[in-house]
This record gives C-alpha cells, structure tokens and sequence, in this order.
C-alpha cells in the first residue's frame, strides 16, 4: 500500500512560552516491509536550531530550539510511506519453545552479546510486577513455541481488556491498567511487553498509525484518527547462543492480530518515554492546551482530492475583495 500520513501537533500556551527545545519522533522508519518515500516537517513559528539525527535504536530524532517568545506551536509531519505485509526471515527459529529463549538470554560469563538483550530488561514504563507474571502464564504453556506464545497473548488481550479512552491517561502504570482491564493501545503494549520481560523474553515497543476505514458511505475525517501502539517481540535464529540471525514479529493486542500492510511503523524503543511523539523543555508557559491530529490514508484518496481543493482555492481566491 501506498500510505500518506499527517500528523498535526498544536499547542497554545498561557503565559507565552519565552523559550523552549523540543525533540519529536515523527519520520516513518525504514524496515524489510516499510520503504519512506517522502517526508516533511514543518514547524511555526520557525525554530533558530533544529537538526536531525538518529538515535539509539534507529529511529530519527529532530530537534530543534525556540528562542523568541510565542503562545502557540504547531508542528506537522507530513510522509509518504510504502509498505508490505511482514515476512519472517527463513533463519528465525519459529518452532522454539519459550524456554529455549528464555535460556539464551540468561547472564553467563563472556557470552557473545545479543542486542535483543536490552529488551529484556525493566524500562520507566515496564517495571518488573508479580501481577504481569500471573497473567502471562496462562500462555506461556511448557513447550510452546514463542511465536504461538505471542499469537495466544494477543488474542487473549483482546478479549479481556476493554478499549476505553478516558481510563487511562499517559503517565497510568501498566499494572493499574492491567487490574482493571481496561485502557488504550499504549497501556496494552506495555502490559504485552512486561508479560514478555517478566518471563524473561525480549519485546519491544513500536509507534506508529494504523489505516482505518469510515464507516459505509461516509467520508474519511481529517484527523479524527490517533497514533498508534503495539508490541514487537524476538524471535532467535538457528544455533547455539545469543547473537545468531533472529528476527522480530510484531503483534498487535489492541486489536487482536498481526500488523500488515495498513500500518505505518514510526520509531521502536523499550516503552513509551523512547518514542514519544513531542516532548520539550520550557521555559514560561505555566498552562498549555493540546490538540493532536492524525489522518492515514491511501495516496490516491489524497490525489483524487487535489483537483477539488484547487477548484475550491480558485473560487475562493476569484470572490475575494
């Protein structure tokens, strides 16, 4: 598919802000299923720096200082992006039990280094927690290979969690999301990913979009959709040890199914506080509202609207005084 996506940050603040440095995760990555054709960042007002470069994980972080006063900020990202539907490579190890994992990702003594292995570990938004562990078992079946260990998890998420906006808010821990059962696709990735960890399996957390379709007869709404979350975990190579050629499968428990080609991958990190979207220093702006828009679709929806917006540009252009 050919995806185009904008997404449109806009703040205003009270009191202006005096001065202030962002960092934004907003350029598409380029994967084995995922090719960037385009992209574009636009901010207002101008920033005095900005500047891109990449990150720890590959992901590309732009940067950029503000140094005049303002009371409002509107950062959009603009990208076109090719995809495909993911293909494990033929060298992943998929019939592997969970516990064969598991052992190769064990601490031994001058073991060849695995990168997979900084995802086993807790991060900000996964804490280690018993309740992760009592909630994972029930998949995590002796022998089960850790694909189908994944495949079980996110369809037995989608059952028993409920998507609901206002339970939640960004900063809400995992368990409490876990208790109750409730959430949005952020606290279901970082619910996956500790049941993962707890277990002592890699998984990861990826950002990015997903292609959603209006209802029959209806319009696409620009940005009415929202950014999205789900969970990547690894799957080792043939061999003996960490460091042989494995893979990562990605898994969507918000919706209970394997991504395709109607998402949009934007950056991986080990939980949320990695790939947020915006985040900044600054200095005055003790108040700030937040509006966040988001609308993927297909690049021909977007060229079949260009004549209409031009006819309408014209006629708006011919009647004004």
């Amino acid at each position: 598919m050919l995806l185009h996506v904008t997404h449109e940050t806009r703040y205003e603040y009270a009191p202006p802000v005096e001065t202030a440095q962002h960092l934004a995760h907003l350029k598409p990555l380029a994967t084995d299923s995922q090719r960037l054709v385009s992209h574009k960042l636009a901010i207002d007002p101008p920033p005095a720096q900005r500047s891109e470069l990449p990150d720890l994980y590959g992901n590309t972080r732009a940067f950029f200082a503000l140094e005049a006063t303002h009371d409002r900020l509107v950062v959009t990202a603009e990208s076109v992006v090719e995809t495909s539907t993911p293909v494990l490579s033929p060298a992943v190890a998929r019939e592997l039990p969970w516990e064969a994992v598991r052992e190769r990702f064990r601490f031994r003594k001058d073991a060849t280094f695995d990168a997979a292995s900084e995802f086993v570990f807790p991060s900000p938004y996964v804490p280690r927690h018993d309740d992760f562990t009592a909630y994972a078992r029930a998949s995590f079946v002796p022998g089960r290979p850790t694909f189908d260990v994944a495949m079980d998890l996110t369809e037995r998420m989608y059952g028993d969690f409920a998507y609901d906006a206002d339970s939640t808010e960004i900063n809400t821990p995992a368990v409490e999301a876990l208790a109750q059962r409730k959430g949005v696709c952020q606290d279901f990735a970082h619910i996956m990913i500790a049941c993962f960890r707890t277990m002592g399996l890699p998984a990861r957390y990826v950002s990015g979009y997903l292609l959603t379709q209006p209802p029959p007869g209806q319009p696409r709404l620009v940005g009415a959709d929202a950014s999205h979350a789900w969970v990547s975990v690894y799957l080792p190579g043939e061999g003996d040890g960490p460091g042989g050629v494995g893979g990562w499968a990605d898994f969507d428990p918000t919706n209970g199914r394997q991504p395709g080609e109607d998402y949009v991958t934007l950056a991986i990190g080990r939980d949320y506080s990695d790939v947020s979207p915006m985040r900044g220093v600054l200095h005055g702006g003790a108040r700030h509202t937040l509006r966040v828009g988001v609308t993927v679709q297909p690049v021909g929806e977007v060229i079949e609207a260009l004549p209409q917006t031009r006819t309408q540009s014209q006629s708006q252009d011919k009647e004004s005084p």
